[in-house]
């Protein structure tokens, strides 16, 4: 299943949001590249399900139940993942998005999308950026938005969607800046409409311009190039058309 080529091939990688979308199609590819994979997911029978194709396929994976958003069952995932082996990728794809008006956006869908979308990427990053120093290299790939790009159409009811995309924007150019003398790289992808139940949920009249596999396709690109010059990027994603 595996070709020597790719930088993965035999090194652990742990991937959120796991269990469906972005986050599926991901583990499914970084597989397919060689990886350990370490799946995280609030869904325990989807990510099993996940993990049980990549088995079928050929490739390791582990399935770890786990809301990011939770610092406890972030350091457990991790301690977890250290078992296979130090963690030498993370994709945080791990998101939620509740569509309401500014006036109806209550703290509660407030503080809930912040903390998967923003404080759940910073907690997953944390926690293998400490692994990752102690083993001298390794490579983030974070999951904003073009909803969190400057100057780019944005919808409405997204208040809190677009400030935690933003926020991640922003971590990872700090952990870009914070990496270079750790040998690790870190890089923001920003997608438009991508076809997943989670968009379908918040707006069910928007065509998606872009699939999961598209997504994840780039991040395989991506995990197996020199990333160094590229740290602390953030690459948009318009369509696939």
């Amino acid at each position: 299943m595996a070709e020597q080529r790719h930088w993965l091939n035999g090194r652990v990688a742990v991937v959120t949001g796991a269990s469906r979308g972005i986050g599926a199609a991901t583990a499914m590819a970084l597989a397919g590249a060689g990886a350990q994979l370490i799946l995280a997911a609030r869904d325990h029978e989807a990510l099993e399900k996940v993990a049980g194709q990549i088995g079928k396929a050929g490739g390791t994976a582990r399935s770890l139940p786990t809301d990011v958003s939770k610092p406890a069952e972030v350091d457990r995932l991790f301690a977890a993942a250290q078992q296979s082996g130090s963690p030498a990728a993370l994709v945080c794809a791990a998101g939620t998005l509740t569509s309401a008006a500014v006036t109806d956006t209550t703290a509660q869908i407030w503080n809930d999308t912040l903390a998967v979308n923003l404080t759940g990427t910073f907690l997953c990053c944390r926690a293998a950026f400490e692994a990752m120093s102690e083993a001298g290299e390794g490579r983030i790939v974070t999951i904003a938005s073009l909803s969190g790009v400057y100057a780019t159409e944005k919808f409405p009811g997204l208040a809190a969607y677009n400030a935690s995309k933003y926020g991640v924007v922003g971590l990872t150019e700090g952990l870009a800046v914070e990496g270079k003398k750790h040998g690790i790289s870190a890089i923001c992808v920003s997608p438009g409409a991508v076809d997943t139940e989670m968009l379908r949920r918040a707006n069910p009249d928007l065509r998606p311009g872009l699939t999961p596999g598209d997504v994840a396709d780039l991040i395989l690109a991506l995990l197996d190039s020199p990333l160094v010059p590229a740290s602390g990027a953030n690459i948009t994603l318009f369509s696939n058309a």
